[in-house]
């Protein structure tokens, strides 16, 4: 029995939402607290789509406390969907989030309930995903290749990234009390000369000084960059699966940033993963999985 409070994450999008709440509805989680935008007033069948989809996740029908904060007025996806997470990490003390577009194999569930319970008093661990880009890369040579020979030997059923991926993922108010909306720690050149440093492949860190900048200047509306940067500057680690369990339903038109249609990440196989969950045997980075993650998301032309 699921034991963690699911957040789900919804705008104008009524199709994927409602596949996204079957997979919840199966799972019964005890408590479900729904964060909405509020329809683009230069949209005009936008505020039928949004009731639409906040339709859909009040139909619960398993004993469940259903807890909404929906906003009349569109705030946009980083301003809405950051300070949802404040109203959700505030309300409960951990949680397992997905958005509207974010598809999770049924063992995505008690996978991040056991480890939000083992790791809960590890301030090591800020972050646990749902998903992995390590089935990507088109070759079986280097890290991919290293990696799953090291996960044959050991079955673990998950790694530590310095990563913490978004599409389907779970964490503590413990961890969430950090984030920084506003990215201060880049805003200071030593802070961010610190931080740069700690990426190897100059792609990889060209990479995140761009994406820094266009987040700070207001060219990117989102809220994970942020994320990424409070577990970064933290040390934060990431549990990884060792398999993908959530699937990117997205990708294109209607999307806000997936739009790419075309792209390899869009609608990833989601194998699931066996239980019960083997555990590493030590909380550590494991740096060929970060090397692999760089090159094939992050363009790290070395890795």
């Amino acid at each position: 029995m699921l034991r963690t409070p699911v957040a789900l994450l919804i705008f104008n999008r009524p199709a994927t939402t409602a596949r996204v709440f079957e997979r919840v509805r199966r799972a019964k989680p005890p408590a479900l607290l729904v964060v909405a935008d509020g329809p683009r007033l230069d949209r005009p069948d936008e505020a039928r789509l949004c009731r639409e989809a906040r339709a859909v996740v009040e139909a619960v029908d398993w004993p469940c406390e259903l807890s909404t904060n929906y906003s009349d007025v569109n705030l946009g996806c980083g301003r809405r969907v950051s300070s949802g997470l404040d109203w959700v990490f505030d309300s409960v003390e951990r949680a397992i989030v997905l958005e509207d577009d974010c598809l999770p194999h049924p063992s995505f569930f008690p996978f991040c309930d056991e480890l939000l319970e083992r790791y809960r008093s590890d301030d090591g661990v800020m972050h646990i995903s749902g998903h992995t880009f390590q089935s990507l890369g088109g070759s079986d040579r280097g890290p991919a290749k290293a990696l799953r020979r090291l996960r044959r030997r050991r079955d673990p059923s998950y790694y530590f990234s310095r990563y913490p991926h978004v599409w389907g993922w779970a964490s503590w108010r413990r961890a969430w009390r950090h984030y920084d909306f506003e990215m201060s720690a880049v805003r200071s050149d030593s802070d961010r000369s610190a931080l740069l440093e700690s990426f190897s492949d100059p792609a990889e860190c060209a990479f995140w000084s761009r994406t820094w900048d266009e987040v700070v200047r207001g060219e990117i509306d989102t809220w994970d960059y942020q994320w990424a940067l409070t577990c970064m500057r933290l040390g934060g680690l990431s549990a990884m699966p060792s398999a993908n369990l959530v699937s990117n339903i997205g990708f294109g038109e209607g999307a806000h940033h997936t739009i790419a249609a075309e792209t390899p990440l869009a609608n990833l196989p989601t194998p699931g993963i066996r239980l019960p969950l083997t555990h590493p045997e030590a909380v550590l980075r494991d740096e060929r999985g970060d090397a692999h993650t760089a090159r094939v998301f992050f363009g790290a032309a070395g890795s």
